[in-house]
């Protein structure tokens, strides 16, 4: 198959390439470098996979790319970790509504077209703040809370509307996958990120395990971490993320679905930043840790419930959160020692 993946530079775009050519498929990758800058992807040169420099919000573009596709990965976003919400509260919203408003009006042309497009499907990468104000936990598919507060969780529940509107108007097929905080390597320090004091150190990264890991290696002690340290997190690979994601590509059952994709295991970020300070300091040091003044939308408690991608797709997140760390750590000291963070 031939499939375009918008935000293809980005940090779960890498991952979700990989795997896609792996399993043997064309890819068509766009991306305007916004979130890192330019960067080379060890798949850059396959000749499988083709990449367009150019705005995910410019609807001519995308149809031109989808009218030659069988699939399209809506992933082009404008995404950061929990202090990226507060300072771009206004930017998340109108841009990533720009964002996937152009994406559906590409995919809707490529799909209607008789005889000129034959996209069959749009694949909507949504993400776990739909359930920001959850109530249910492990929390189903179906769950029927309350509204994001945030305005980022707010416009990613809105992406789900856009899906569901255009099946019941036009009856473009579509899957939406849930990825519940992907970690990996490959996030680096965003072109946007305003610095925030955290202790001794300046935020450089906006997601909690690599802002993390970066603290201690540099030598934080006590660490600071964001409020009490009790928010409940299931901390999920990036290749096990896009193993999920392409399952639901191929698989007929889910069509018109949403799925969880995710790791069951919650772990809470006091319990993260100890096994993070032990890989670190290897038992030279006792951990110690203070509690800075925690954000507004610092959601205490997401956990899914999984069980719904095991049933129908025989998907399962098995990597450990150890076996991630123990791939990231070395990784961000790299990227310090190179200046990159």
């Amino acid at each position: 198959m031939k499939i375009l993946v918008t935000g293809s530079a980005g940090f779960i775009g890498g991952y979700l390439i990989e795997e896609l050519l792996q399993r043997g498929h064309h890819v068509v990758g766009l991306d305007n470098f916004s979130k890192y800058g330019k960067v080379e992807k060890s798949y850059s040169n396959n000749e499988r996979f083709t990449f367009v420099e150019g705005d995910a919000r410019d609807p001519r573009l995308l149809t031109e790319l989808a009218m030659g596709c069988d699939h399209f990965i809506a992933g082009a976003a404008r995404i950061g970790g929990i202090s990226y919400f507060h300072e771009y509260a206004y930017d998340l919203l109108a841009d990533n509504e720009r964002i996937i408003a152009a994406s559906f009006d590409a995919a809707l042309a490529a799909h209607t077209s008789r005889g000129k497009g034959k996209l069959k499907k749009i694949t909507v990468l949504s993400s776990s703040m739909v359930f920001e104000n959850a109530t249910v936990w492990p929390t189903p598919e179906d769950h029927k809370c309350p509204p994001p507060d945030s305005t980022y969780g707010f416009q990613k529940l809105a992406c789900e509307y856009f899906a569901k509107g255009a099946w019941e108007q036009y009856k473009l097929p579509y899957t939406i996958c849930r990825p519940f905080n992907c970690v990996g390597i490959g996030e680096r320090r965003a072109l946007g990120d305003k610095d925030i004091p955290s202790g001794n150190i300046k935020l450089a990264m906006s997601h909690v395990v690599p802002d993390i890991v970066q603290k201690i290696a540099r030598g934080q002690d006590p660490l600071h971490i964001l409020g009490a340290g009790n928010q409940v997190r299931c901390y999920t690979y990036g290749g096990d993320l896009a193993k999920g994601i392409v399952e639901t590509l191929e698989h007929p059952a889910a069509l018109n679905e949403a799925f969880n994709l995710s790791t069951p295991e919650a772990t809470t970020v006091l319990e993260l930043a100890e096994m993070i300070w032990t890989k670190i300091h290897r038992g030279a040091k006792p951990f110690r840790f203070v509690s800075d003044k925690a954000y507004a939308y610092d959601v205490q408690k997401r956990v899914p419930d999984v069980s719904k991608a095991k049933k129908v797709l025989g998907f399962e997140s098995k990597t450990t959160l150890s076996e991630m760390l123990d791939e990231v750590i070395p990784w961000v000291r790299q990227e310090i020692e190179h200046g990159r963070i």
